[in-house]
């Protein structure tokens, strides 16, 4: 015991621990706080030296505790006997560089920077320092002032012995010289000198030669030695003009000069003929990639003629050229602009952000004192649980900050983990998340809210240099991050969402955020609106863009779609769209939308043989658990279809529910979703349901929620957008003129439309025991003829005559042996809508 508790006071004392990071920080400060006094004496030493100079010159340790000796330096004995030091008995003026040295190491150790970078510098530095002080005291060495320090007096005195004043001026600029060439490098190579027959071309030795072997024929009336004295004046008379003639004025030359002047041949004649050296037949160079020409029959079988001195032809073969309808349609296409699909609203002006609002708390805030005190009641808490960490940090967010945590070597990160509870009791906070380890960081993160949260308007997060200059093909605004950076994220990389959250915690916002960034950002025929709203009172300010942005069937009344059986024909339309887009893709051979777009703007796919430009297609839809309890598997199946196929063709759904249960976000959704926004929800099981793990349930509501993309999750603080926003910038862009008509999506007929229509199946053909025994199927989720013989006490055939029923009309499916039959209906709310409508038909 006595051995524990002396160990225990050993471990109680003070440490000191020289890799503590904080140690080189004071350090950097003393250097720099030294530098600065030594600035400061410096100067003074240059105002007050004759005054001082006796006083300190000899130097003793009494001086620094005499009381009757004054000075007029402004650092007082210390900084004349400093100054004194570094000037007199150092490097003289530039001493100075002593100041920039100090301040350096002191910034580099504060900043933990390698000190080898300033080691380099110091040496450098004490060679100019050396150097300098030798030049000023050898310029002004007949002055009162030591210019250049004890230093600079006494090599001055040793070289000018040596080498006399002459030899150390020389010495003094020779390596001034060589310092400037070392380090600069400097080109001489246009250092040029003119030259009076610049730009005229001289015969050569060969040229001579060629005119002695060819054979001159004299003209007549003059004799052989006159003619050929006058063809040489005539040639080198031709030779001595200035060689920026053009080729064309050149006099075309006879066939004993060309065959002379072969291989003679001035830079100039070079540049007149491009010809390619020929070894037995000429083959031209096809100028047109997109024309394919023969030169088989171009040249004879004899090959090119040549004379006798030279190999190069006297004549170029013919190039064909291409018929004159060919080339008209090759300039056409040249001189055709590429398509723009803007144009067709050449006059659409997209909104300004005038039209949204500022709000008061968008600037709130965090103060200092709070951040202290989260900090240190973190640091307290995970004290009492025998935690140690050696560095923590704050990044301050709209809604939450970060603390960011070091542990001490060996402290297990579960542990950490498991006082999530106990840190939320500590602060008095609402939720707190444990984000343990930070992915690519090394660091545990603790998120707490903060008391005053700021507002982040989507006025801010549009006017952002990130959504302003950003070239996604869907942008999309969602808000901020913890780190109050505006989040920017494309929807046609992600490429469908699915938005989920319990009631009130921001899911409308959202989408009113993601459909305000779209119209901000895109132009109407760029993309297109299609807008599934079961609640009908969420989106119906949408409905007067239908001439603009919106995309619905021919023969809806509302182009914002509420009722279940026109959301099935919508989504059954969409597929048949997504096959319509896939069989052009295939005929353009091309292979997602973007190639499409880009080959059909180029004009490089023809509108004759069905072409057209594709806008991208944004399927939402509000409230996805309504159509899955009146619609089941009719909703599910082409919105799984659309899921698995529609991304390379540019459709891409948002679906958002309140009730992230299993039954409602089933697997093939989920798997075909891999982007997910969560809203705080109200259990675990649903955060696992929406993001594969835990997170959703500890967020704090209104707008706070996570995006998760892949295995990474990211805390947001959506964007707010209120209902006068929308309505003003809905009214902005219907004001303005819009196509001539809506974007139609394919017709879609039902087959199974009318219920019992389509089999001689009648209502008044059902058992009266029909009604109980579906529900009975349908509560159970067991398609067994079985179950309804004993719960309701009927006979084989009956219970077999109901269960036919029942497939006839779609509730059931076929029978699978001794497997019981697949329910297509989820719910009993969902059986008696069908059974309601049927009978009133």
């Amino acid at each position: 015991m006595a051995v524990k508790k002396q160990k225990l006071k050993e471990s109680a004392g003070p440490r000191f621990n020289w890799r503590d990071e904080r140690l080189p920080k004071i350090f950097g400060v003393i250097l720099i706080m030294g530098a600065i006094y030594l600035a400061i004496a410096f100067v003074s030493y240059l105002y007050t030296w004759k005054m001082d100079q006796d006083k300190v010159l000899k130097f003793s340790w009494g001086m620094l505790l005499q009381a009757d000796l004054s000075v007029q330096n402004w650092l007082g004995r210390l900084g004349a006997i400093v100054s004194n030091m570094f000037f007199y008995w150092g490097f003289g003026l530039p001493s100075m560089m002593i100041v920039v040295l100090l301040i350096k190491l002191g910034l580099d150790l504060i900043r933990r920077r390698s000190l080898i970078p300033f080691m380099i510098f110091a040496r450098n530095s004490f060679v100019i320092m050396a150097f300098f002080s030798l030049v000023l005291e050898f310029i002004f060495r007949r002055s009162e002032f030591t210019w250049g320090g004890a230093f600079g007096e006494s090599t001055c005195f040793w070289l000018t012995n040596f080498i006399g004043q002459i030899g150390l001026f020389f010495l003094l600029l020779f390596t001034l010289g060589a310092y400037i060439m070392w380090r600069f490098n400097p080109n001489f190579d246009n250092l040029t000198f003119s030259n009076p027959l610049a730009g005229v071309s001289m015969p050569s030795i060969d040229f001579f030669k060629g005119m002695e072997d060819s054979e001159i024929k004299p003209t007549k009336g003059k004799s052989k030695v006159e003619s050929l004295t006058d063809d040489i004046e005539e040639l080198f008379l031709q030779t001595l003009k200035p060689s920026g003639l053009k080729p064309q004025e050149n006099p075309k030359p006879t066939t004993q000069e060309a065959a002379a002047n072969t291989d003679s041949r001035t830079n100039d004649l070079e540049m007149e003929f491009d010809v390619p050296a020929f070894a037995s037949k000429a083959t031209p160079v096809n100028t047109n990639p997109g024309l394919e020409l023969d030169f088989d029959d171009v040249t004879s079988e004899e090959g090119p003629k040549t004379d006798e001195f030279t190999d190069v032809p006297t004549s170029l073969p013919k190039v064909p050229v291409a018929p004159e309808s060919q080339i008209e349609a090759i300039k056409l296409e040249d001189e055709m602009e590429p398509y723009d699909p803007t144009l067709d609203l050449s006059k659409y002006k997209m909104p300004h952000t005038e039209l949204l609002l500022e709000y008061a708390d968008q600037k709130v805030e965090v103060d200092r004192a709070e951040l202290e005190a989260n900090k240190d009641q973190i640091i307290a808490t995970l004290l009492n649980y025998k935690i140690e960490i050696t560095k923590i940090r704050a990044t301050i967010g709209p809604t939450v900050t970060l603390y960011e945590i070091v542990p001490a070597p060996g402290v297990k990160i579960s542990k950490i983990k498991n006082l999530e509870d106990d840190i939320a009791l500590s602060l008095s906070a609402l939720g707190i998340r444990i984000i343990a380890p930070i992915p690519g960081k090394g660091t545990i993160g603790i998120e707490v809210p903060n008391k005053n949260r700021q507002t982040v308007s989507l006025k801010e997060v549009l006017m952002s240099e990130k959504f302003t200059q950003s070239k996604m093909a869907l942008p999309i605004a969602l808000g901020k991050t913890i780190s109050n950076e505006v989040f920017v994220a494309d929807l046609a990389k992600m490429p469908h969402l699915l938005v989920a959250g319990a009631t009130g915690q921001g899911k409308s916002v959202g989408i009113n955020t993601i459909l305000m960034s779209l119209l901000y950002k895109k132009h109407p025929s760029q993309v297109k609106l299609v807008l599934i709203d079961p609640k009908k009172v969420e989106l119906f300010p949408y409905g007067h863009l239908d001439q603009h942005f919106l995309a619905f069937l021919p023969d809806q009344d509302e182009p914002i779609i509420t009722e279940t059986s026109k959301v099935i024909n919508t989504l059954n339309s969409l597929c048949i769209e997504m096959d319509n887009r896939y069989d052009l893709l295939k005929k353009a051979r091309v292979r997602n939308l973007n190639e499409y777009n880009e080959k059909f703007t180029e004009r490089r796919l023809s509108p004759k043989e069905g072409h057209k430009f594709l806008p991208y297609i944004v399927l939402v839809i509000d409230e996805f658990a309504d159509l899955i309890m009146t619609a089941g598997k009719e909703v599910e199946l082409p919105i799984a279809r659309l899921a698995q196929l529609s991304r390379a063709i540019g459709i891409h759904l948002i679906i958002a529910t309140q009730r992230p249960s299993v039954n409602i976000i089933t697997g093939i959704i989920k798997a075909n979703f891999p982007a997910r926004l969560a809203f705080k929800v109200t259990s675990k099981i649903d955060s696992r349901t929406i993001l594969d793990g835990g997170g959703a349930d500890q967020l704090i509501g209104a707008g706070d929620m996570l995006l998760s993309i892949g295995s990474n999750n990211i805390r947001l603080q959506c964007a707010f957008v209120d209902t006068p926003e929308v309505e003003s910038v809905i009214k902005h862009i219907a004001d303005q003129q819009g196509f001539p008509e809506p974007f139609y999506l394919p017709e879609y007929k039902n087959d199974d439309e009318g219920g019992a229509g389509n089999s001689d199946l009648k209502i008044s053909d059902l058992d009266e025991n029909f009604d109980d025994a579906a529900r009975l199927i349908i509560s159970a989720q067991h398609g067994s003829t079985s179950l309804i013989q004993r719960k309701m006490q009927l006979g084989y055939n009956r219970a077999g005559r109901i269960m036919d029923q029942m497939e006839q009309l779609g509730i059931v499916g076929p029978a699978q042996g001794s497997k019981p039959r697949e329910v297509l209906f989820y719910s009993v709310d969902e059986l008696n809508s069908f059974l309601t409508s049927l009978r009133n038909r």
